[in-house]
């Protein structure tokens, strides 16, 4: 499916491509086949029969994770915060059948959890920082075609499976989207689960400059993500925090950690390939700062 016809910001339509990855992310288990036709919920449907699959590292009841739906003593509370846990959808209401509940955008071939911890809402957040592309002397590089400036962002390649991504991760229980913008970065850009307390604390004054301006939410909902099923699906909050002077950036060593392979600054345009829906976030960041994006004008959307 193109990004185009996938989302239109918060006034949302979807379509599943990427939560319909067979076979499952880190396992040989191939998801039931779904037509684009069959997807929604809404056409009926008698002989679907999707595969039931949650990950051993899932099933194992590490902290980040709900025990199995029929487990003595789990009753959790769908759509609404439930103690630390959050499980109402950025998205709205949801509906729980037979005590599970459903993907909100449709059917994916796979229930359970796959790798996902949660049922119901996952909750991540996405930062993803921006400076402007400059050359030797400091002034902003334009592209030779569009005539606009060129934006960078911070991006880190995925251990898990060695695409370009935000450097974003999950929110933990309790945890303001803020607080996890910011430990996202620095743990997987910036490599602080590695440094000494003094190299921590100049990293955190550096970075408090930049997370504490101004800042832009570019996405807030539902993501196609290859980890879906039916009973488990990812949701974010990207936001886009831009250094416009390049100076507070400047002042930061990039360095992998955690979840990330390798770490730098790319270069903005369509030609990028990222992660689950992260091309979208960052093609709507370029249309808010006005930057480089595509050669081709084509019809305006």
């Amino acid at each position: 499916m193109h990004p185009v016809n996938m989302f239109n910001s918060y006034n949302v339509k979807f379509y599943h491509s990427k939560a319909l990855t067979s076979p499952y992310p880190g396992s040989p288990v191939e998801r039931s086949q779904v037509p684009e036709d069959k997807v929604s919920w809404l056409i009926e449907w008698k002989d679907y029969n999707p595969v039931e699959y949650t990950a051993m590292s899932v099933l194992a009841g590490p902290s980040w994770a709900d025990p199995q739906i029929n487990d003595k003593g789990f009753s959790p509370k769908f759509n609404e915060r439930n103690g630390e846990v959050e499980r109402r959808s950025l998205n709205g209401l949801y509906v729980v059948e037979n005590g599970r509940p459903r993907n909100p955008v449709g059917r994916t071939g796979l229930t359970g959890r796959g790798l996902l911890g949660r049922w119901g809402p996952n909750h991540a957040a996405d930062p993803i920082v921006t400076r402007w592309k400059r050359d030797r002397s400091g002034n902003k590089i334009a592209h030779p075609v569009t005539g606009k400036n060129i934006l960078q962002f911070v991006a880190i390649k995925r251990r898990d499976c060695g695409e370009w991504a935000i450097p974003g991760g999950m929110v933990d229980p309790g945890e303001k989207i803020s607080t996890t913008l910011k430990r996202e970065f620095e743990e997987e850009a910036l490599n602080s689960l590695q440094k000494s307390p003094e190299e921590k604390a100049e990293l955190e004054k550096q970075l408090h400059k930049l997370f504490s301006q101004e800042h832009f939410v570019v996405y807030r909902g539902y993501v196609d993500d290859p980890r879906n099923t039916d009973n488990a699906w990812m949701e974010t909050e990207a936001v886009n925090y831009h250094d416009e002077t390049g100076e507070t950036m400047d002042n930061l060593p990039l360095e992998a950690g955690d979840d990330a392979g390798v770490v730098k600054w790319v270069d903005i345009s369509e030609k990028i390939k990222l992660y689950a829906s992260h091309s979208y976030f960052i093609k709507l960041v370029t249309e808010k700062r006005g930057a480089h994006w595509s050669e081709d004008p084509g019809p305006e959307c």
